[in-house]
């Protein structure tokens, strides 16, 4: 899953304001965070490494400590103590806990197959983006719709208020990425425009995807604080 973690740091924001948006945003994506750094420093590999021949089915990943089940447990125990510290409240630390939890939940229906701890291991998830990826996207779509109606519902009930712009703005992030995954499903960028084969001589497939998730993470923590509250 890709924009819908993102929207589970909004709720988040949204319940417990003393902890950080973009703190949120970051623990909300933290396994995909950590495979980008396992990727460069040699622990998971990543192919095709051209992004012009990616695709959602034939996307080869190894996941090992970002993503298999028991390394799960440490990060869980490491940003329980980081928003424990960082915000002094247990609160945040819990939440913390829950949103890498509900990252690993989604990822088991919508997401690449992760084990519980390597390949030769039983697999934890449906691994449904070389399987069904329509169907994977399927499901991400409606849960970002849900997440984000239940978040711009509450803050109605709050008494904030939001230009449509803004609004806009903020849908067309998940939007954004819902799209991005339907172009690349089952067809590569090659194959859409017809590209020529060439060597640039370097990875491109994972400098295109952290710049994706740069992007949209920038983009929200523009953007979703830039609201009015209503006074009677």
């Amino acid at each position: 899953m890709l924009a819908g973690h993102f929207t589970t740091a909004l709720i988040a924001k949204q319940k417990f304001p003393k902890g950080g948006l973009l703190y949120f945003l970051i623990i909300s994506q933290l396994q995909d965070f950590l495979w980008f750094l396992f990727h460069y420093l040699g622990l998971e590999s990543t192919s095709p490494s051209d992004a012009f021949d990616a695709t959602l089915s034939n996307m080869v990943v190894d996941m090992l400590y970002s993503h298999d089940l028991l390394p799960q447990l440490f990060w869980l125990a490491i940003v329980f103590v980081l928003g424990k510290l960082l915000f002094k409240s247990t609160k945040i630390g819990l939440v913390s806990v829950v949103l890498v939890s509900i990252h690993f939940v989604l990822d088991f229906f919508s997401g690449h197959t992760h084990h519980i701890f390597g390949a030769d291991t039983m697999e934890a998830g449906l691994g449904l983006y070389a399987s069904n990826p329509y169907l994977a996207i399927l499901i991400e779509a409606l849960f970002s719709i849900g997440a984000l109606w239940y978040f711009f519902a509450e803050e109605t009930k709050k008494g904030i208020i939001r230009t449509t712009k803004n609004r806009i703005a903020i849908i067309s992030v998940f939007a954004y990425g819902i799209i991005f995954m339907l172009l690349i499903a089952t067809k590569s960028f090659r194959e859409l425009f017809s590209i020529p084969d060439f060597d640039l001589g370097f990875n491109t497939n994972m400098p295109t995807l952290i710049f994706t998730y740069a992007g949209m993470l920038y983009c929200l923590n523009y953007f979703v604080p830039k609201f009015t509250i209503y006074k009677k």
